[in-house]
């Protein structure tokens, strides 16, 4: 076998799942994410079945669960190598699999406290842009460098430098993990790395453009306009890491205009509970809650980092605008408080913006306001990320205009609450974006490995890419694992 090699262990015919072993020679290696599966494989065997012998580090490209909820399994499995991952990942990491493992049956408070201190022990946060060494020796030497990849708070994309001084020879691996759109607020946009042999690319969005992402703000408002002129509660399914920092932050600035369009309207209340209920034009008084004591820790981690953000967020900031706090944020932390929150916007129907989590809809808060809700047609569920096949928030989004059902928890629940999908709220490069991270770089990659996408994906941009390395008389070994 010829070094480096890539072995892929998941994300090969699906977008989620992602994790993938790079070996350095015939006994060192790495691995890159160790991810679950949450589309139609939803119930797929969690356990790690691939030997881990020689594997010397996990390097985690972001937190998001697809890419690190396999996390303890790993563990379990008897890896005993350090997780490198950026800073502001070293700080999400925990919070994430704490979440996580809350769920699962058998875990006592004392086993969760001991994981998690193991977990902080191993885990070693790098600054992006410096390269750390894995392994150094006459015969092998290899290192790793991290770069804002755009996608979340923390996310990179990893390069290797692998050189084997006895052949003379060197190889440059990439691995694209999730890369940002453009255009996307908080962070800023993923530059190209100079140069790549290897590239193992994502491409969740490669068969298709963005919708305008410009305008994705002015679109979110007509939507929660026209859901507010029913006189109920707006459902916004989200994920906690990234997509709920977004809608914030967007949020915020529609409350910051309509502020100073009309400054002597009231604020918010603080108790739901208040009788008075504002009209669907009353924006300085709608309560927007987030029911996700997850995505509430997470946003506070996004504020220590800001100094990462991009320039328009820090101009902001530095006006003493309060981006991801703003005072009409109510913010739902015990289940208790949850379920009172649910059963008061359930029956009064009160117009009010509720984030909750999970961005599908396969678990989490957001489920109990589905089960509360979804029968009455005076309420509005939109919909601003991905919804993987298979998933609960697909079946309401395929099946909610026709008025069909959703099974939830195991029992059938009928969708009469209105429906709706705003575009260009994705955290993934489109297919343009893909292009342009290859095409961006000094030296193009002889061989480009497209993951985490489906087959019809996949194709479409491996075609895409074919066309772009004729024309410029280069070229290209393109692998589709999967397919």
């Amino acid at each position: 076998m010829r070094y480096p090699e890539v072995i892929h262990h998941g994300a090969t015919a699906t977008v989620t799942g992602s994790c993938h072993q790079l070996y350095i020679d015939s006994s060192h290696s790495v691995l890159i994410d160790c991810g679950v599966f949450q589309e139609s494989v939803i119930n797929a065997d969690p356990r790690i079945e691939f030997p881990l012998l020689g594997i010397k580090a996990l390097i985690l490209t972001h937190v998001h669960a697809d890419h690190a909820g396999r996390i303890p399994e790993l563990l379990a499995a008897g890896f005993s190598g350090p997780i490198l991952c950026s800073e502001a990942s070293a700080r999400l990491l925990p919070l994430m699999l704490e979440d996580a493992l809350r769920l699962q049956p058998g875990i006592n408070p004392r086993q969760l406290e001991r994981y998690l201190a193991t977990l902080q022990q191993r885990t070693i946060g790098l600054p992006f842009g410096a390269w750390f060494p894995l392994m150094q020796s006459p015969e092998l030497i290899c290192r790793v460098r991290l770069q804002r990849a755009g996608h979340i708070l923390g996310s990179a994309y990893v390069e290797f430098d692998v050189q084997y001084p006895l052949e003379g020879r060197d190889k440059r691996v990439v691995f694209s993990g999730d890369l940002g759109a453009s255009e996307t607020p908080i962070l800023p946009t993923p530059k190209s790395p100079e140069r790549a042999d290897v590239l193992v690319l994502e491409s969740t969005y490669g068969d298709r453009i963005h919708q305008e992402r410009s305008t994705r703000q002015e679109r979110l408002e007509e939507a929660i306009d026209k859901a507010l002129a029913d006189n109920g509660t707006v459902l916004i399914p989200a994920f906690s890491i990234g997509r709920t920092q977004e809608l914030l932050y967007e949020l915020e600035d529609i409350l910051h205009r309509k502020a100073l369009l009309n400054s002597s309207l009231p604020t918010a209340p603080d108790d739901l509970s208040d009788d008075s209920t504002p009209t669907f034009t009353d924006w300085p008084r709608l309560p927007i809650i987030l029911d996700s004591p997850l995505a509430s820790r997470v946003t506070q981690v996004y504020l220590d980092f800001a100094d990462v953000w991009d320039h328009e967020a820090r101009e902001r900031l530095s006006q003493g605008r309060k981006l991801l706090g703003f005072d009409q944020l109510i913010t739902i932390d015990s289940h208790a408080r949850h379920q009172q929150t649910v059963n008061y916007l359930a029956s009064t129907a009160r117009p009010a913006i509720v984030i909750a989590g999970h961005g599908m809809c396969a678990g989490g808060r957001i489920v109990n306001y589905l089960k509360a809700m979804l029968h009455d047609k005076r309420h509005n569920v939109i919909f601003v990320g991905y919804q993987a096949k298979g998933t609960p928030g697909a079946a309401i989004q395929a099946r909610g205009p026709k008025g069909g059902y959703v099974e939830l928890d195991r029992e059938h629940y009928e969708i009469k609450a209105q429906v709706s999908t705003i575009g260009g709220y994705s955290a993934h490069a489109d297919q343009k974006g893909l292009v342009e991270f290859v095409a961006g770089m000094g030296v193009w990659p002889e061989e480009i490995r497209l993951v985490h996408g489906e087959v019809q994906a996949k194709k479409a941009l491996g075609q895409v890419l074919e066309r772009k390395y004729f024309l410029s008389a280069r070229k290209l070994r393109l692998i589709i694992p999967g397919s």
